[in-house]
């Protein structure tokens, strides 16, 4: 697919991996409808994307929310009168052990509020926004592509149940809608990155950071940009489907 005048959504869009998507993405062309649940921080990238007004839409949403999703998409056909690519990668966490004891006492635990917030965000919003998408796509009959944003965690990460199960379910959805779609000419894949430096990651304390690194065989954290390009390159490769590319420097879990 050329990503020249290509009409690409995505969730997630005000910062880290999704705005240095809509970046990339944006300067090669691209006709962008922006997604987050945060409009200021869609309105500072839309300045720093400098693209033409029907070039770009913004759009503030829950991806949790099926209305929400719905009245988004709906609004994206309205705006570009189509929609060639989803990249599905809003996200959220909310890390602690499942069970916490000291000395036969339980310590804590991972709150139900913590494990659905999740979930709903993480697997549920991929579903509604890969949904609503596909609709788009087979309607209007000229195919498409879906990329699901997974992680590194997918393979189970101590302190991250509800993440690692939401993001083992959304490469598992990545296979499951490549075998139903590919009849519609709708490619689906995702994208597993490891530890890529977003402004979380870059906040760990410096000690913390080393350490972090020195799990890495290539030594450092990855870029966000080195996400968006594999998006770029699962974009352009029409033989690509149905998989799951990892982008961690060699780590694993």
């Amino acid at each position: 697919m050329n990503i020249k005048g290509s009409i690409i959504a995505i969730t997630g869009a005000g910062g880290g991996l999704g705005a240095a998507m809509a970046k990339r993405l944006g300067g090669l062309g691209a006709r962008l409808a922006l997604l987050d649940f945060n409009q200021d921080l869609l309105d500072q990238l839309v300045a720093e994307l400098e693209l033409p007004r029907d070039d770009c839409l913004t759009l503030a949403c829950d991806v949790s929310d099926e209305l929400q999703v719905d009245q988004a998409f709906e609004l994206i056909a309205n705006q570009f009168g189509g929609l060639d690519v989803l990249i599905n990668n809003a996200g959220i966490t909310r890390d602690a052990l499942m069970l916490k004891f000291r000395d036969g006492e339980r310590v804590s635990r991972m709150s139900l509020a913590d494990w659905n917030a999740v979930i709903s965000v993480n697997l549920t919003g991929v579903f509604l926004c890969g949904r609503a998408a596909a609709e788009q796509m087979v309607s209007a009959g000229n195919g498409g592509q879906i990329i699901n944003i997974s992680s590194i965690s997918r393979a189970g990460n101590m302190g991250q149940s509800n993440y690692s199960a939401a993001k083992a379910g959304v490469a598992a959805m990545a296979v499951t809608w490549a075998k139903e779609l590919a009849r519609y000419g709708i490619r689906v894949n995702a994208i597993s990155p490891g530890f890529i430096g977003t402004e979380m990651v870059r906040a760990i304390k410096p000690e913390a950071l080393a350490k972090l690194e020195g799990m890495i065989p290539l030594g450092r954290i990855g870029e966000p940009d080195e996400i968006a390009h594999t998006v770029q390159y699962l974009v352009e490769n029409e033989f690509v489907n149905g998989r799951n590319v990892e982008i961690d420097g060699g780590m694993r879990l």
